[in-house]
């Protein structure tokens, strides 16, 4: 069956990895991201677009934009959105010219990213509008990444799933930030944005931001029918709740849930001697086998020895989460 992972971040033409995605049946869907203003990022994007490029049937990739310069633009001044369009639109019709399928907005807006008057920029500020009529006009897909797991917020004890992380990536963590938006107030300008551009097509990234509870994602889906999330990095927290329920979800909403795993390989293992090689593609290929499992298969067992019930979904359902929906939400895939 053929496979793509649509939210990853890893650009690697060594023949090895090339020949793992020919047997797997996998393509990959780049995600380029612009942590801040100095254009680092494209760098990273360039890489995708020659993976692309050397081998279309197993990469694909995704551009984004530079975040507003907000010290010197006003969002709520007309002037400031008229700067700051002509500023993005250039480049990113470029990277569509060059084969970019999609384009990602990050965390840092609203998380991160502050106005003249210290208030958060949020998603659904003015200065945004215009790129989304731009991208609904070209039919080209935003995938969001807006917020953080719900966990990000709540103490970092055993019972946080991703406590881990946050634990080692302070900077993240909102629990000791009261300053910082709520988790309710990213999500809330997120659903405006959907609201007030319905003819956008929207990827929630790590199914919405909203992993916690699937009833809280079926909610949006209900509602927006621009909407769709993928699984990227969220299988531990699909994982934890009731199995039967998370079951009927994915039988419910078959047509608006893409499957990612947000693998980060920064390193081309053309870098890697030998060993640490095979050891990546080793490490790849379980992680790919592993998740793709949950969707595929009943009872697991995972490398730690631990048992874990899989959704066993049906044949066809199984090929829209791992490929079909892909391909539907973002043409060209």
């Amino acid at each position: 069956m053929r496979v793509i992972d649509a939210h990853i971040h890893l650009a690697d033409d060594h023949p090895q990895v090339v020949k793992l995605l020919e047997t797997l049946e996998l393509k990959l869907l780049n995600v380029a991201v612009a942590h801040d203003r100095s254009g680092a990022w494209r760098a990273r994007a360039a890489a995708y677009r020659r993976a692309s490029e050397l081998h279309p049937q197993r990469y694909a990739w995704c551009t984004t934009f530079d975040p507003p310069n907000l010290q010197t633009e006003d969002s709520a001044e007309e002037v400031g959105r008229d700067a700051y369009i002509r500023e993005i639109i250039p480049p990113l019709e470029a990277d569509l010219l060059r084969g970019a399928i999609g384009c990602k907005v990050w965390k840092n807006i609203g998380m991160q990213i502050r106005k003249r008057s210290g208030e958060f920029l949020m998603i659904d500020d003015p200065i945004f509008d215009p790129l989304y009529a731009f991208l609904a006009d070209a039919d080209v897909p935003l995938l969001m990444h807006i917020g953080e797991p719900l966990a990000c917020w709540l103490p970092l004890d055993d019972d946080n799933p991703h406590a881990e992380y946050y634990r080692t990536h302070s900077e993240w963590y909102m629990g000791s930030k009261p300053d910082h938006p709520t988790h309710g107030a990213l999500m809330a300008a997120r659903d405006r944005v959907l609201a007030r551009h319905p003819r956008l097509k929207v990827i929630g990234a790590h199914l919405g931001s909203l992993e916690y509870d699937i009833a809280e994602i079926a909610e949006r889906l209900d509602r927006y029918h621009n909407f769709a999330v993928d699984t990227s990095a969220r299988l531990r927290d699909l994982a934890r709740q009731d199995r039967e329920q998370v079951r009927q979800f994915f039988l419910d909403y078959q047509d608006r849930i893409l499957f990612g795993t947000d693998i980060v390989q920064r390193r081309p293992c053309g870098d890697l001697d030998a060993a640490a090689r095979e050891a990546r593609l080793e490490s790849l290929q379980a992680r790919w086998s592993r998740e793709i499992a949950y969707y595929a298969e009943g009872e697991m067992v995972l490398p730690t020895g631990h048992r874990l019930q899989g959704l066993a979904l049906p044949y066809e359902v199984v090929g829209k989460v791992l490929s079909g929906n892909a391909e539907r939400w973002y043409p060209g895939v």
